[in-house]
C-alpha cells in the first residue's frame, strides 16, 4: 500500500487513525495493539507472505534484546558480549541472504567465468529499515540504554506504519517514551491540524513535482544504458532531473511520514533537512537522510575506530563506512561506485578543513558569494555521484558522465535520442521544470521551517521567513487546494524511489 494511492487516503488511515483513539479511550496498551495490528496490515498489503518473517525478526530481537539487558544488569560482560555478536550477526546474515545473494553469486560467477545462478530471491519490502531499526535496539541493551521492555510497544516500534516502509531509522529511547505517554492516546486537534498539512505538502511534492519532472529522467539514463552517445545537455538535462526527482521523492516520504504520525500524536525523527543548501559534503550528510548518517556514524563509523587513531585510519574508517553505506543502499557495483565515491569526497573534505585549520583560516567565515560558490560546487558533486546511484551498470553511468564532461558534444540534440522521449523533443519544457525545482530547493523554506512554531518532528527547527504555517482559512484554503491538485494527479500512482531498499 503506497501514501498516495487512494485505498490509503480514504480507506486505511480513516480507519487506523480513528480505531486508535477510539480504543484509546478505554485502554491505552490496546490501542498500541490495534495500531500494530494495523501496520501489519499495512505491510501485509505488499505481500503477505513476508509478514511472517517480520515478526519472526521482532521475536528474536526482542529475546535477545531481553537477554541482553539482563547480562548488562547483571554485570555478566562475557555472556552479553557474545549475546550481541550473536543478535547482529544474525540480522546482517538475514538481510544478507535477501538482499546480496543473488549480487554475490552473480558477482562471483563473473569473476570466475562460470555464470553461477540461484533462483532469483524476492527482496521483502523495508528490510533494511527494520533490521537496522532493531540492530540499533539491540547494541542500545548492550550499552544499558532500554528502559521499557513492553512487547506490543517493542512490535509496534519496529512495525509503526509510518516509517516501516522507507525509514526514518527508529532509536528505541526516541518511541517508548511516547508509546507509553497516555496523552499520545487522547486526541488533539492541532496535532491533526499540523499533521494534515505536512502530509499534503508532502503528498503534493510527490505527485505534482517528483513525478511531474521523473520523465525527463528516464529517458537519458534508458539512452546511456542502451549505448546511445548523449549531448552535454541531454546529460546534464537527465542527470539533473534525477537529482531533483530524488530530493522531491525522497524528502515527501519524510514529510509524508511525519504528518501521519503526527496526526497520532507521535514525533518521528527528522530525517530530511534541505540537504542541497549544504556548503560541503560533510554537512550534506548531515541533512540527507539523516537518520542513516546517525545509524552509520553511531554504530559502524565509530566502532571501526572513528578519528581515535590518527588522520589516515580516519579517512580509512570513512571511506569503509560510505562503501557499506552504499551497498545497504543496492546490491550493486553501481551503488558500491556511489558509496565510495562519497567516501572520496568526505575524505578530501575532511583533508581541505584540516590544512585551512593548520593554516589559521577561521573555519566559520564565509561570504554570501562564497557560502554559494560552495554550495554550488557541493551540488554538482552530488549530482556526478547521482549518476552511479541511478545508472543501470557501470558502463551507462561512465556513458552519461562522459557526455556530462562534453566529449560528446555540446549541441541540445545528437539527432538519434529523440526516440527515448522528452529532453531532445522539449528542451525549453526541461529547462523551465529545472528552474522551478531549482527555486523550490534553494529560495523557499522546507516544509519544517513552514511549520517550525508547531515542531512536527524531534528536533528544534528555527523559523524562516515569512512563510509560515498556521491553523487560519487562508492556509487552511491553501491545503485543501493543494490536496486536492494531488488527488487529481493520483491516477497514476509511483512508488517511493527509496521502498527499492
Amino acid at each position: 500500500m503506497l501514501f498516495n494511492s487512494y485505498t490509503f487516503l480514504f480507506f486505511f488511515l480513516p480507519v487506523a487513525l480513528g480505531g486508535f483513539f477510539l480504543v484509546g479511550r478505554y485502554h491505552t496498551t490496546a490501542a498500541a495493539a490495534w495500531l500494530l495490528g494495523a501496520s501489519l496490515v499495512f505491510y501485509g498489503m505488499w505481500n503477505v507472505a513476508y509478514v511472517p518473517l517480520l515478526l519472526g525478526s521482532i521475536t528474536f530481537n526482542y529475546i535477545v534484546g531481553l537477554y541482553l539487558s539482563r547480562y548488562v544488569a547483571g554485570r555478566q560482560a562475557l555472556k552479553a558480549k557474545w549475546l550481541i555478536r550473536f543478535g547482529i550477526t544474525s540480522n546482517l546474515l538475514l538481510l544478507g541472504y535477501y538482499k546480496y545473494a543473488n549480487f554475490f553469486v552473480s558477482s562471483a560467477g563473473a569473476l570466475l567465468g562460470d555464470p553461477w545462478q540461484i533462483e532469483q530471491i524476492i527482496l521483502p519490502i523495508g528490510i533494511s529499515f527494520f533490521t537496522f531499526t532493531q540492530i540499533a535496539f539491540l547494541v542500545d541493551a548492550h550499552r544499558g540504554e532500554v528502559k521499557e521492555t513492553n512487547f506490543i510497544h517493542y512490535g509496534l516500534f519496529v512495525t509503526y506504519f509510518p516509517h516501516l516502509i522507507a525509514g526514518p531509522v527508529l532509536h528505541h529511547k526516541e518511541m517508548m517514551p511516547q508509546f507509553a505517554d497516555r496523552l499520545t492516546y487522547t486526541p488533539r486537534w492541532d496535532h491533526l491540524a499540523a499533521g494534515i498539512a505536512i502530509f499534503t505538502i508532502g503528498l503534493f511534492k510527490k505527485v505534482v513535482i517528483a513525478d511531474g519532472i521523473a520523465p525527463y529522467a528516464s529517458p537519458a539514463f534508458d539512452a546511456a544504458a542502451a549505448g546511445h552517445s548523449l549531448s552535454m545537455f541531454e546529460a546534464w538535462g537527465g542527470a539533473l532531473a534525477f537529482s531533483f526527482q530524488l530530493y522531491f521523492d525522497f524528502s515527501a516520504y519524510c514529510d509524508m511520514a511525519i504528518g501521519l504520525s503526527r496526526m497520532f500524536g507521535i514525533r518521528l525523527p527528522l530525517n530530511f533537512n534541505s540537504p542541497y543548501k549544504a556548503v560541503n559534503i560533510i554537512e550534506f550528510w548531515r541533512r540527507w537522510h539523516m537518520t542513516l548518517s546517525r545509524f552509520l556514524r553511531d554504530y559502524l563509523y565509530i566502532s571501526l575506530g572513528g578519528n581515535r587513531r590518527g588522520k589516515w585510519r580516519r579517512h580509512l574508517n570513512l571511506f569503509i563506512t560510505m562503501l557499506l553505506g552504499g551497498l545497504w543502499h543496492g546490491a550493486g557495483w553501481t551503488f558500491v561506485a556511489w558509496g565510495a565515491l562519497h567516501g572520496v569526497y568526505l575524505m578530501v573534505n575532511h583533508g581541505w578543513r584540516s590544512l585551512r585549520a593548520r593554516r589559521g583560516h577561521d573555519l566559520q567565515a564565509t561570504t554570501p558569494a562564497g557560502r554559494w560558490l560552495a554550495t554550488g560546487l557541493t551540488f554538482v558533486a552530488v549530482v556526478v555521484a547521482w549518476v552511479f546511484f541511478r545508472a543501470e551498470n557501470l558502463p551507462a553511468a561512465m556513458n552519461m558522465l562522459q557526455a556530462m564532461a562534453g566529449l560528446n558534444g555540446i549541441p541540445v540534440t545528437t539527432g538519434e535520442f529523440t526516440a527515448y522521449g522528452h529532453i531532445s523533443s522539449a528542451p525549453s519544457k526541461l529547462l523551465l521544470a529545472l528552474l522551478l525545482c531549482a527555486a523550490v530547493v534553494w529560495w523557499f523554506p522546507n516544509s519544517q521551517e513552514i511549520l517550525a512554531h508547531h515542531q512536527p518532528a524531534l528536533a528544534t527547527v528555527t523559523p524562516k521567513g515569512r512563510i509560515l504555517w498556521r491553523p487560519t482559512f487562508f492556509w487552511t484554503v491553501l491545503i485543501a487546494l493543494s490536496l486536492f491538485k494531488a488527488m487529481l494527479d493520483m491516477g497514476q500512482v509511483s512508488e517511493f524511489l527509496y521502498f527499492q531498499f
